[in-house]
Order: structure tokens, then C-alpha cells, then sequence
């Protein structure tokens, strides 16, 4: 049941992000940032992780789920570390994540080519 849950939360992220593309003049790139600015924000009033509870990684995976991780990451370094957390906070919760998309792009970029514009 986790499973559907996880399927049908992050499908209507996904779908509520279609239709601001659709029906708005907004640009993607400004419905990503609405929705990490989202996740920053649910996740500072505690809303954010209780959706993770419910729906798992239908949650944690868009773009909202980054936010609240780079909210969590700064709350918990600036309680360890004080102010200077709130600079090291989100970039060590957010690493891996990070990392990873650094690695995925390296590796496309091995078998494409750039495209003259």
C-alpha cells in the first residue's frame, strides 16, 4: 500500500507542476524554484515530513523533497554549529543528492554531443 501511496502523491506533484506549465505563463524554471521554495517552507513549519511519513519517496524525490531537505540539513547544522550551519547546513545534507546529478551528467555527457545553436 506504501507503494501506491508513493505512486500517487508524487504523480500529483508532478501533475501540479503540468498544469502551471499548461494553464500559466510561468517559465519552468520558476515552477522549480516555487517548488523548492515550497519544500523549504513546509518543511520549517514541520508540514513537509509529515508527508514523507505517509507517502515515502513520493515525496522525498521532487523537487519539494530537496527543499525540505536543504531546510532539515540547515535547522540541524545551525542547532550543532550555530550560525555558521546555516551556510554548511544544506550543502552537507544535500551532498549525495547533489553528487549524484554531477556524476549522471558527466556520464551523459560522454556518449552526446553539443549541439550548435
Amino acid at each position: 500500500m506504501r507503494f501506491l501511496w508513493a505512486f500517487v502523491v508524487g504523480g500529483l506533484i508532478c501533475v501540479v507542476g503540468q498544469i502551471l506549465i499548461d494553464k500559466t505563463k510561468l517559465t519552468p524554471a520558476r515552477i522549480l524554484v516555487g517548488y523548492v521554495v515550497t519544500g523549504v517552507a513546509l518543511g520549517a513549519f514541520g508540514v513537509y515530513d509529515k508527508l514523507t511519513e505517509f507517502a515515502g519517496s513520493g515525496a522525498r524525490v521532487p523537487l519539494s523533497g530537496f527543499g525540505n531537505l536543504l531546510a532539515t540539513g540547515t535547522k540541524q547544522a545551525v542547532i550543532e554549529k550555530g550560525l555558521l550551519g546555516a551556510f554548511s547546513g544544506p550543502l552537507t545534507a544535500g551532498a549525495a543528492g547533489i553528487m549524484a546529478a554531477i556524476l549522471a551528467a558527466l556520464a551523459v555527457s560522454f556518449f552526446t554531443r553539443p549541439k550548435p545553436k
